[in-house]
């Protein structure tokens, strides 16, 4: 499994080869810089650890510029490890979009638009209690009841109900390569992809 680390920089449409809108993400993908490579002789599994985003060194710990000097490059922002690579490359070396190529499937990693406290309407898609007759009042978007009294006298956890929502890691599988313009890094997928603009997403194929 390979893959690379881009940035998520908006959405877009463009006209299939039938004439058919499609809604687009446009993401723009490495160049990303192989820091380490993980053996299973030394670390107990192989993988490859790609780095991706400029960053300034004094924002750098003395510990990561170390880390990046060995792979001789500069500090970067974001650092993800893909197993399985398909060959093995040096370090130091540039991964860039050209990995892929249009019509490949891909799944896209990501972490999910943050919408802080929400209800159960929205957060779990409840229904509500119908309609708002035989002195129902202010019961539509209520959760209801959610649980006994005696017994259990508790909530058990994973009940759903009303809290936090967003700010999870996100997948979305197989999702189709549109364009690939190799020479500005930018992929072109069709659909969306989890996350707001200017976040990371990692792109597996």
């Amino acid at each position: 499994m390979s893959g690379i680390i881009g940035k998520k920089i908006g959405m877009t449409s463009v006209f299939g080869a039938d004439g058919k809108y499609i809604p687009c993400t446009v993401v723009l993908a490495g160049p990303c810089v192989v820091t380490q490579l993980r053996t299973q002789d030394k670390d107990g599994y192989s993988a490859v650890q790609l780095a991706f985003d400029e960053k300034k060194e004094k924002h750098s710990t003395q510990a990561m510029q170390g880390h990046f000097k060995k792979a001789n490059t500069t500090p970067k922002r974001k650092v993800v490890e893909f197993k399985h690579f398909p060959e093995q490359p040096e370090l130091g070396s540039s991964i860039k979009v050209d990995i892929f190529a249009e019509g490949d499937f891909v799944d896209v990693v990501g972490t999910s638009k943050g919408k802080g406290f929400q209800g159960v309407v929205r957060r779990h898609h409840f229904a509500g209690v119908g309609g708002q007759t035989h002195g129902q009042h202010n019961r539509l978007r209520a959760p209801g009841s959610n649980g006994a009294s005696s017994w259990p006298s508790r909530v058990f956890p994973g009940m759903r109900m009303a809290g936090h929502m967003g700010v999870d890691r996100a997948k979305m599988q197989n999702l189709k390569i549109v364009k690939v313009l190799a020479e500005e890094n930018i992929l072109i997928i069709k659909g969306s992809v989890p996350g707001h603009k200017g976040s990371y997403i990692i792109v597996e194929k």
